[in-house]
């Protein structure tokens, strides 16, 4: 599974990534984890908004903060 984080790096972004690296962490979830910053790149991406979770080149969330719990929840389906 590879997951990507878009945005420019603020703390609603860094807060994102941490919460998927922790959701990852807990359903013990092999994935690659890693923070798309160039807002031209996350755009080709479909990102409008950010902060924003990609699984698998799918946006998911886009536009806010998710917890880890929401975060749980959507990788444990995505599998």
């Amino acid at each position: 599974m590879k997951i990507q984080v878009a945005g420019p790096g603020c703390m609603r972004c860094q807060m994102t990534e941490k919460n998927v690296r922790d959701a990852c962490a807990q359903l013990n979830l092999a994935a690659e984890v890693s923070h798309v910053y160039d807002v031209r790149e996350y755009a080709k991406l479909g990102v409008m908004m950010t902060p924003a979770v990609i699984v698998d080149g799918k946006v998911l969330i886009s536009g806010k903060v998710p917890t880890v719990e929401e975060l749980k929840k959507i990788l444990s389906s995505s599998d």
